[in-house]
């Protein structure tokens, strides 16, 4: 149950701690808080003492481009006059690198071929003549069902080149792109 639904169930202190399962110094403080117009679950945000420092923390994050080291920040922003210690520089640096990745990674977009453009081509195992394995050199452009199927013995060079002439011949050729 909470706090301030068992203080006003009950309208006491104690027995609305019974019912929260919480200490009714914490009733009391709460339903204080309330009163003022206050919501008791937030809690005022306290300054620190890195927070006058905390420009200079992301201009070195940001041109270091996240890759700056908390040891190294905190010798500079001493020399300034921080007086706190290595584990609050820790802190804020994480933090600073953090947002910086945040703003800052690289987004995965797929290649998505235009149509008709490109040329994609893809080898399979074919049928076995005469106790002979054979491959099957499959050609489409980009977004056709249109399929050129050759079937050769084998992948060397002078193999490729001639599917890939026979391909063409067979699409009419390729499109000048520039």
């Amino acid at each position: 149950m909470e706090i301030l639904g068992a203080y006003d169930l009950t309208g006491s202190c104690r027995k609305a701690a019974e019912l929260a399962g919480c200490d009714h110094h914490t009733v009391r403080r709460y339903v204080q808080l309330r009163g003022q117009g206050v919501d008791p679950t937030e809690r005022a945000v306290r300054s620190k003492l890195i927070d006058d420092f905390l420009p200079k923390v992301e201009e070195l994050v940001e041109r270091s481009r996240g890759r700056v080291g908390a040891d190294a920040v905190h010798k500079k922003i001493a020399a300034m006059g921080f007086t706190g210690t290595d584990r609050t520089t820790r802190r804020a640096v994480a933090a600073e690198k953090e947002s910086y990745r945040a703003g800052n990674h690289r987004v995965f977009r797929p290649w998505i071929p235009e149509p008709a453009m490109w040329l994609q081509w893809d080898w399979g195992e074919g049928p076995r003549i005469d106790g002979r394995r054979t491959s099957l050199r499959c050609a489409w452009l980009a977004w056709s069902r249109f399929r050129v199927v050759i079937p050769v013995f084998d992948k060397t060079l002078p193999t490729v080149a001639a599917c890939l002439d026979a391909t063409f011949r067979t699409l009419g050729g390729c499109r000048p792109t520039a």
